[in-house]
């Protein structure tokens, strides 16, 4: 189909976390099977926030009550750290670090090394330099959470539950479902990331790119929250203002992925029922791209899912005048049709009850039969009483005389 959009993916490749990547579908990566036009595509540059989103659990909540098998320990770095206090995050110190003061900060950049295992031993993955932003999501949410507790130079062994790493999906094929990990984690560096306003166009478009990406992992995980997360950082870094000159090829990439980011924030939100949200998002693209199908499929949609057929239906024909043949586009306009007529044979019944349900064929008639006989005798009745008045005023004047 011809459109701006892109389906997302399982994972985004050269990313900690991310997966791999996918096999198009079988309908050009367009449709999913479980919803029509599941293509993930800024949120606004408003200072208005349209993620909703709450990202990742607060590592600095109380942890749980002292257990001897999980108490941390500054004497003996081998104890284990219940990192959310539920037994399913745990890190140990191998190698202590340089102090608590080398440890980074959230949207600071972090350079480990990692070496992720499943719990019969095997080795998924192994990476001599993994950089990525603390805090955005961008690797496994295990990682997000204990690398900002790691100092520099320091090793640790993480054990992670399937929450915390590829879920009830896994990572086909070396990631089971539901596979607990263990991660032996280097914190190798920690710097500031990039200043966003000296970004070149080629930068800032390969970053957002990124981030785009990783909203498509979280949205095939089912993580709808966290995929609005990474396609609202993707928009924020888009919409940053800049001290560096684009070329107009920069401005258009740039655009593209915008587009792409927000026809996949409205899918994102459509899923989490946030209507208001998702009808935004659509309106942003159509105002770049008036003709953008996608768009035009999820704004119908929206409307449709707060029950204004007659602006969905016109909203659903213009998305099939661009592509005919669309069978996804046919299938709801039908659907619409047919609510929006069994809405108005409710709305015309309510009316015929609230008037005293005149919908026998002999009441109009009745009144037809009454209406010209009504006029005449008003008229005869006033013209009676002014004769009578008359002869009475005559009579008193003729008395008088």
């Amino acid at each position: 189909m011809a459109s701006s959009g892109e389906e997302p993916r399982s994972g985004s490749p050269g990313r900690a976390g991310t997966g791999t990547e996918p096999s198009p579908t079988a309908d050009g990566a367009q449709l999913d099977t479980a919803e029509d036009f599941e293509v993930l595509e800024e949120e606004e540059e408003e200072e208005e926030d349209l993620s909703e989103l709450p990202p990742l659990e607060d590592v600095g909540r109380p942890p749980a009550p002292p257990r001897e098998d999980a108490q941390p320990s500054e004497q003996d770095p081998q104890e284990w750290l219940d990192v959310l206090g539920s037994g399913l995050l745990k890190k140990k110190t191998l190698v202590p670090g340089q102090g608590v003061d080398t440890r980074p900060r959230k949207g600071q950049d972090v350079t480990i090394r990692l070496k992720a295992t499943l719990e019969d031993g095997s080795v998924v993955e192994e990476n001599p330099a993994l950089t990525f932003t603390l805090g955005d999501c961008d690797v496994l949410q295990a990682l997000d959470l204990c690398v900002q507790l790691l100092e520099i130079g320091e090793t640790a062994l993480i054990v992670s539950d399937a929450k915390y790493c590829y879920g009830a999906q896994g990572r086909s094929p070396d990631v089971p479902p539901n596979a607990a990990l263990t991660l032996e984690v280097e914190l190798l560096a920690a710097r500031d990331a990039p200043d966003l306003e000296l970004l070149s166009g080629k930068e800032k478009t390969e970053l957002a790119n990124r981030k785009r990406e990783r909203g498509n992992f979280f949205y095939q995980q089912g993580d709808y929250v966290l995929a609005i997360n990474s396609y609202d950082i993707a928009l924020k870094v888009i919409g940053s203002s800049s001290k560096v000159d684009f070329s107009p090829d920069e401005e258009a990439e740039l655009l593209d992925v915008k587009v792409k980011c927000l026809n996949n924030l409205a899918a994102s939100q459509l899923k989490l029922d946030h209507y208001e949200a998702a009808l935004k998002s659509c309106n942003l693209v159509l105002e770049h791209q008036p003709g953008n199908i996608k768009a035009l499929f999820r704004k119908g949609k929206v409307l449709a899912q707060q029950g204004e057929y007659r602006e969905a239906i016109p909203i659903l024909k213009a998305a099939l005048k661009l592509e005919p043949s669309n069978k996804t586009i046919h299938a709801e306009l039908s659907k619409l049709v047919k609510k929006h007529a069994d809405q108005k044979n409710v709305e015309t019944e309510m009316y015929r009850k609230m008037l005293g349900n005149p919908s026998g064929a002999g009441t109009p008639g009745k009144c037809k039969d009454k209406l010209p006989w009504s006029i005449p005798w008003k008229w005869l009745f006033g013209a009676t009483a002014i004769a009578l008045g008359g002869v009475a005023l005559s009579v008193v004047i003729a008395a008088r005389n």
